[in-house]
């Protein structure tokens, strides 16, 4: 199995821009889908973006699509979430994850522990 590490969370405002880093260990990094998902307070996972598993296709919830971009780079085992345009509702804990099969609705098998992301306005 893979272990995830997300980074790259923080305090920004509202307008502002992030970058979200997700480091892979263990597995074939490549022969995963990776996809982020985040969690505000009291409400469920919400599901963002999925990338496949070389990096040449993308999905988005329609929540974050044309302000997020996911990308991967597999040789240094990485996945990352561009976010801009920051609002206060993208204030959640942001999780990256892996999956064996791309797609919406994939079931994924690994998760990161999470990096808090705040905007405030």
């Amino acid at each position: 199995q893979v272990q995830l590490v997300e980074s790259g969370g923080g305090l920004v405002e509202v307008g502002g821009s992030l970058r979200l880093s997700c480091a892979a260990s263990g597995g074939i990094f490549a022969d995963y889908a990776m996809g982020w998902f985040r969690r505000a307070p009291g409400k469920e996972r919400e599901f963002l973006s999925t990338i496949n598993y070389s990096g040449s296709d993308t999905a988005y919830a329609d929540s974050v699509r044309g302000r997020f971009t996911i990308s991967r780079d597999n040789a240094k085992r990485m996945v990352y979430l561009q976010m801009n345009s920051l609002k206060p509702e993208d204030t959640a804990i942001y999780y990256c994850a892996a999956a064996n099969n791309y797609g919406i609705g994939q079931k994924y098998h690994s998760w990161g522990q999470g990096t808090q992301v705040t905007v405030s306005s």
